[in-house]
Parts: C-alpha cells; structure tokens; sequence
C-alpha cells in the first residue's frame, strides 16, 4: 500500500482519497470495456479483477483502498450478471500479505520481520506472487467454465477467523 493512503481517514487529503480510488476502482472500470466488447465479439472469456482482503474485511488505516478494493468486489459481481448470458465469466481476487515489491518497501525489505507479523495467519506465512497467479489462471482458463460472480481469498487464512 502507499504509504501516503495508510493513515487515519481523517488525515486523507482528497487528492490522497481520488488516487486510490482512480488507481485502484477506475481503472477496473475502464479495463472491462475494451475487455468485454472483444468478449463478446468472440464468443465468451473470462474476467478476473484483483481486489484486496482490504475489500472484504476492515483494516484500520485503510479506508480508501477498502472502500476502492470494495467497489472493484461489488463491480465485478454486477458485471458478473451483466454478461453472464454472453458467456463471459466474471471473477474477483482478494490477495492478502503477499511478498511484493510494495510490501517489501512497506516492510523495510524485510521478509523476515514480514513473516512474524503474518505469524498469526492460518497458514503462518507471506504468500508469494506465484500463489495470486495460480487461482488467476485458474480463473482465466476453461477449468472454471461454471464459476462467476465469486471471490476467491488468497490470504493464508487472513479473512477465514
């Protein structure tokens, strides 16, 4: 997250609030337009929209990537029943602590200290890039043929407690 969103609501410049939500929301909303109109035109397809735990659960300090990460959940349920009847799925990612170039410049560099906060997770570790990308392609590909509308938790059991 940057560092200049992860403060108290009350310290958010709007300026602070609008890049998130451009970042994070319009982006999804311009993205599916190109995206579903080449859908469409061949028949079906799969669209997966990265989202974030900060979507689905509270954290404080997170209030403008919650609300922006929410809108993107909520959106992609809406296009869900959109386009279902042109054979186009529509799928949500919600990553938790996954060890990025942004959490290692959120966390000094150090995946160890990391590790000892994400301690208390189900599975007791950061994720990795790599987990994200499997449930993507997944998602992408025909193995998923009957799933749309959902949201799939990658987050080493962040938001199963």
């Amino acid at each position: 997250m940057d560092p200049d969103i992860g403060k108290p609501l009350a310290e958010l410049s709007l300026a602070d609030w609008n890049r998130q939500i451009d970042v994070n929301l319009t982006s999804v909303f311009l993205g599916r337009g190109s995206a579903a109109a080449a859908m469409i035109r061949s028949g079906g397809g799969s669209i997966v929209n990265l989202s974030s735990v900060a979507g689905l659960i509270g954290l404080p300090n997170c209030s403008a990537d919650a609300a922006s990460k929410g809108g993107v959940r909520l959106m992609t349920k809406a296009l869900a029943a959109e386009l279902g009847k042109r054979n186009i799925r529509c799928n949500s990612v919600h990553p938790g602590v996954i060890w990025t170039n942004m959490q290692a410049g959120a966390g000094g560099g150090n995946r160890e200290a990391a590790e000892r906060m994400t301690s208390s997770l189900l599975l007791g570790r950061v994720g990795d890039p790599q987990d994200i990308a499997n449930v993507i392609l997944y998602l992408a590909s025909d193995e998923s043929n009957y799933v749309t509308g959902a949201e799939f938790s990658v987050d080493g059991g962040m938001t199963a407690v």
